[in-house]
């Protein structure tokens, strides 16, 4: 079954990190999309830009409005995902655990319920 572990976190530049403090927090994504990859349940990831490079799209009552920044104003903002194919919850959860988003933020973890491609189209996981 498919799940989606989305990373939450603060904007690491209003807490002052810079790119170089940000090193050791690649190297254990890196490390742990690895492990995933080993252990065979990974499927993607994507890390994101910060919510400042968003652009937000609407079509309230028919008509199409742009604007910039995210939908929402919040202090914390999914900042990546990872998609994962593991057997149960049980299993999703156990991965979220590792997951290095948790020693800054919160990894919520979300069943996907229907998913799309050129072959099937819409299907079931």
């Amino acid at each position: 079954m498919l799940y989606t572990l989305f990373i939450h976190n603060a904007d690491p530049r209003e807490a002052g990190v810079s790119q170089d403090d940000m090193a050791p927090v690649e190297a254990a994504f890196g490390a742990y999309a690895k492990e995933l990859d080993e252990a065979g349940v990974f499927v993607t990831t994507q890390i994101l830009g910060f919510p400042d490079a968003a652009t937000t799209v609407t079509a309230v009552d028919g008509q199409p409005k742009i604007q910039d920044g995210p939908f929402a104003d919040s202090k914390e903002y999914v900042g990546g995902v990872f998609v994962i194919d593991v057997p149960d919850l049980d299993a999703a959860l156990a991965w979220a655990q590792k997951c290095p988003g948790t020693m800054y933020g919160a990894v919520e973890v979300r069943p996907t319920t229907l998913t799309w491609s050129r072959e099937r189209e819409w299907y079931q996981p």
